[in-house]
C-alpha cells in the first residue's frame, strides 16, 4: 500500500468565490485588479504572504534549488527553465487519478497551496472566517471529494473562532465522508486548541474518529512575536528573515500545538482522536518529546486543565501523534525515537520543495526493516483511514 500524506492541488481563483452567497462576496477570498499582477484581497485586507497564489504557472515539483539558482544568475521568471505552465493534475481531479497511476499511488491526502496560509488574515473577523471556510470546502468536495473513492482524500479546512459555526461546518463535512480535517497549527482565538470549551466540537470528531491535520501554516507568529525582536510582521512567505524561518514559522507552532494537546490532556479525554503533523518537519520531535517528559515533573504543582496526564508526554505522542517529515532529514533516527508506526511518508508533490517522484521518499528510509518501511510508505495510515 502505497499512500501519500502529503499532496497538493493549486487552486484555482474561484475555489473561495464559486459557492460564496452572491450577497457576501465582497467577503470572499478574491483577486482584484493591481497595477502590476493581480493581487487577492481577504475581505478588505491585501494578502501577503503569498505573491500570486492563482497564478498560471508554477516551479516544477522538487526544482525549488534548481530556481534558486537560476534567480540568483539574474535570470527572469519567463527565462527560468524551473517555471513551468500548471499542469492539469494539479487542479483536475481525474487527472491527478491517473498521473498518481503512474506513479504508483495507490491514495493521497490533499492539502491546499493556497487555503492553509489564510485565515491569519481573517482572525479578527469569525463572520468572514467561517462564510470563506464553508465557501472553501464546498469547492473542495466538488472539484476533488473527501475520499468517497479511497484514492482521493481532500482535507476540509476548520476553525474553532465560533464554536457553533465550528460545529455545524464538522457536520456539514462529516454528511460528505470527510476522514480528515485540518486546523492551522497554533492558538485557536487566542485559545489552546484542547481548551475545554471546545469539548462540544472536539467530543464529535472522536465519536468519527477522525484524523486532525495540522499541516504547516501562516500561523500568525510572525505579527505575534517577531516583531518584538524587530522584524516585519507579515513577510511573504519566501521573503521571511532567516531568524522568522528558525524561529517563528513552522517548528515553533507545531510544537506548541502538540505540547498543548498533550498537557492538556486532549488524548487522555477524546481516546479515539489521532493526529497529524504533516509538512513541519521533525527536526523538532526528539527535543519536544524529552523536553515534555523533564517539564511534566516540573510543572506538577501547576494547574492540569485538562485533568492531569498519566504517564510520559512522550509516550502519548508515541501513541497519538503521526508525523510527515522532509525528505531530506534523518527519518531513521525520527523513527528510532517515535516508531517507525508514527512516521508518514509524504512527498509535498507537486511543490517545488518537495520530490518530483513521490517514490523517491523510500530512499530516505533505506536503512530500515521492509517491514517499517512498509510501514511508513503507506500501511499505516490506510490502517488508519
Amino acid at each position: 500500500m502505497i499512500f501519500d500524506a502529503d499532496n497538493h492541488y493549486y487552486e484555482p481563483d474561484d475555489c473561495f468565490t464559486r459557492f460564496m452567497p452572491p450577497g457576501k462576496m465582497d467577503e470572499a477570498i478574491r483577486t482584484v485588479a493591481g497595477s502590476e499582477w493581480p493581487h487577492v484581497h481577504v475581505g478588505d485586507r491585501p494578502f501577503t504572504f503569498l505573491r500570486e497564489p492563482f497564478s498560471d504557472t508554477h516551479v516544477k515539483p522538487g526544482s525549488l534549488r534548481e530556481m534558486l539558482r537560476n534567480l540568483k544568475s539574474g535570470k527572469t521568471a519567463e527565462e527560468n527553465p524551473a517555471i513551468e505552465p500548471v499542469q492539469a493534475p494539479y487542479r483536475n481531479r481525474e487527472a491527478r487519478l491517473a498521473l498518481m497511476d503512474e506513479q504508483g499511488l495507490d491514495a493521497a491526502v490533499l492539502f491546499p497551496t493556497l487555503a492553509v496560509c489564510v485565515e491569519h488574515f481573517m482572525k479578527n473577523n469569525p463572520e468572514r472566517t467561517y462564510l470563506n471556510v464553508h465557501a472553501f470546502n464546498e469547492w473542495l468536495y466538488d472539484d476533488w471529494g473527501f475520499g468517497a473513492d479511497d484514492r482521493i482524500y481532500g482535507v476540509p479546512l476548520m476553525s474553532l473562532l465560533d464554536l457553533d459555526a465550528a460545529i455545524a461546518e464538522l457536520e456539514f463535512v462529516l454528511e460528505r465522508g470527510a476522514k480528515f480535517i485540518h486546523l492551522r497549527p497554533g492558538p485557536q482565538g487566542n485559545k489552546n486548541p484542547a481548551d475545554l470549551s471546545f469539548d462540544p466540537f472536539w467530543e464529535r470528531v472522536n465519536e468519527a474518529k477522525l484524523m486532525v491535520c495540522f499541516h504547516i501554516s501562516e500561523s500568525g507568529y510572525n505579527e505575534m512575536l517577531s516583531v518584538h525582536w524587530g522584524e516585519d510582521p507579515n513577510p511573504p512567505s519566501h521573503e521571511q528573515s532567516a531568524f522568522q524561518w528558525t524561529s517563528f514559522y513552522g517548528d515553533l507552532p507545531i510544537m506548541q500545538t502538540l505540547s498543548g494537546l498533550i498537557f492538556h490532556n486532549f488524548f487522555g479525554r477524546f481516546p479515539n482522536i489521532r493526529v497529524m503533523s504533516v509538512e513541519n518537519g521533525s527536526l523538532w520531535v526528539p527535543y519536544l518529546m524529552d523536553a515534555m517528559d523533564k517539564m511534566k515533573g516540573m510543572g506538577r504543582n501547576g494547574p492540569w486543565r485538562g485533568g492531569y496526564v498519566s504517564g510520559r508526554p512522550s509516550e502519548v505522542m508515541r501513541e497519538k501523534v503521526f508525523v510527515s517529515p522532509y525528505h531530506e532529514e534523518d527519518i531513521i533516527a525520527l523513527s528510532k525515537k517515535i516508531g517507525a508506526s508514527q512516521v508518514l511518508f509524504g512527498s509535498d508533490f507537486p511543490h517545488a520543495e518537495g520530490l518530483a517522484v513521490p517514490q523517491d521518499f523510500r530512499e530516505s528510509i533505506a536503512g530500515l526493516s521492509e517491514h517499517d518501511q512498509n510501514l511508513i510508505m503507506g500501511e499505516t495510515l490506510a490502517s488508519l483511514v
